[in-house]
């Protein structure tokens, strides 16, 4: 048996949130010499992810997973933890006021 752990990217199509999960990977032999694998989240047996995932955020099963390390290469992907502070500076439009008549 051989056990390895597998962090898997993932993106929503519905509301452009990114995560990741994190699994357990065990490759198995069978008495016969056939191979298999089982995916663990948490110690439970779970499907692969690519066989679908739903979003904790909206619940869409539009889910897709990226490249195993995609969002280290791709910090941009992932949201802030906190939302960006508003700009305090006051909004000048840039059309002149017409006069009054």
């Amino acid at each position: 048996m051989e056990e390895f752990h597998r962090t898997v990217p993932f993106g929503c199509r519905r509301c452009w949130h990114v995560w990741e999960e994190h699994y357990i990977v065990r490759r198995l032999d069978d008495q016969h010499g056939n191979a298999g694998e089982v995916w663990l989240k948490g110690e439970v047996c779970v499907p692969p992810p690519l066989a679908g995932a739903i979003c904790p955020r909206c619940g869409s099963p539009q889910a897709a997973t990226f490249p195993e390390g995609y969002l280290a290469h791709h910090p941009e992907a992932i949201p802030p933890a906190e939302p960006a502070t508003p700009d305090p500076t006051p909004l000048i439009s840039p059309v002149p006021r017409r006069p009054a008549y």
